[in-house]
């Protein structure tokens, strides 16, 4: 069991728990991440699908910041932030499971690669949210294309870092880097396929079809 340290605040009391609990739709690339990974590391959990729109009431239950992903460590212990909770998770885990790498060089290069994914997720969020969420009327569009632009630089960068032959980029296994680069590219071809056409980004569009079809992949479908 995973407890915390003497003095720690645990945050919401609850229960502790037999398993892990990660609250979330994967439809979310934040906790989709997540769930992959735990898979990948071979950690049991129970996912509960609570959204944060239509299920708050549930999910400020467990979270009152209702923030997805949330993870219930199995001694009671919430934490949030998918960043966060994959740091724990890996220092959890035996070295030869961790999606991290254990070099420094490539530890570097690995959360620059994390970072540049979270960009791509982020801002192809924001434009969802800004056309979905916004009246027409009340959309600005000099806003809109610096997002855009945003993420296309994001995934430009992305591009490059993964070029050369088929395979992981740390090695013979999939890493965090290759699991977060994956997640946000499917995530934005499902929602924003218009503005981010696959033939700019021919590597990631490969890395992505390796990805999905690894079983931890098919077995958190994005819908």
């Amino acid at each position: 069991m995973l407890r915390p340290p003497p003095g720690r605040v645990r945050g919401p009391s609850i229960e502790p728990e037999t398993v892990m609990r990660l609250i979330g739709m994967l439809d979310s690339p934040y906790v989709r991440r997540v769930a992959i990974s735990m898979r990948m590391m071979e950690l049991p959990f129970a996912h509960e699908p609570l959204s944060v729109f239509r299920d708050s009431d549930a999910f400020a239950s467990v979270n009152p910041a209702v923030k997805a992903p949330t993870l219930v460590m199995d001694d009671g212990t919430v934490l949030l932030d998918s960043t966060l909770i994959l740091e724990v998770l890996d220092r959890a885990v035996a070295p030869d499971r961790r999606l991290a790498p254990n070099a420094t060089a490539d530890f570097h290069l690995s959360q620059r690669l994390i970072g540049l994914a979270l960009v791509a997720c982020e801002k192809s969020v924001q434009i969802v949210y800004e056309r979905n969420l916004r009246p027409a009327e009340k959309q600005h569009q000099p806003w809109l294309d610096r997002v855009e632009g945003q993420l296309l630089a994001a995934y430009d960068l992305l591009e490059a870092e993964f070029a050369g032959p088929d395979g992981w980029r740390f090695g013979g296994r999939p890493m965090q880097a290759d699991v977060t680069a994956a997640v946000a590219w499917r995530f934005t071809q499902s929602v924003l396929a218009d503005r981010v056409p696959p033939g700019r980004h021919p590597n990631l569009r490969d890395l992505s079809g390796r990805a999905e079809a690894l079983p931890a992949f098919v077995a958190c479908p994005i819908a």
